[in-house]
């Protein structure tokens, strides 16, 4: 007979194995618009959904999900690659990331 082992769920913001994923990043939440550069899709709408961290080599990369035409693609991104949406008439010329300019909260 064997013995199947029970999953033990782990505390909320502990990491799981050698990753470590946080629901927020540099003053997005999870569910909130960015947009991410370099796709080759246009008029991609993506979603953030979580900043994770490999504790043991320190890479890191932004979770997001979205696509073209209301899709809901699970896709990963380099932290520099991921903006704050722009104003309209915004967009022109180069502007920081989330990664070199955080959204910080006012107050």
């Amino acid at each position: 007979m064997t013995t199947r082992r029970k999953r033990v769920p782990q505390a909320a913001g502990q990491p799981a194995g050698k990753l470590r994923r946080e629901p927020a990043w540099a003053g997005v939440r999870r569910g909130e618009i960015v947009e991410v550069t370099d796709t080759g899709l246009r008029s991609a709408t993506w979603e953030f959904v979580a900043h994770v961290r490999n504790i043991e080599t320190g890479d890191e990369w932004i979770e997001v999900v979205g696509g073209k035409d209301g899709e809901r693609v699970m896709r990963s991104f380099r932290p520099e690659r991921v903006f704050a949406p722009a104003q309209r008439g915004d967009r022109r010329g180069p502007r920081p990331s989330l990664s070199d300019a955080p959204r910080l909260p006012l107050g």
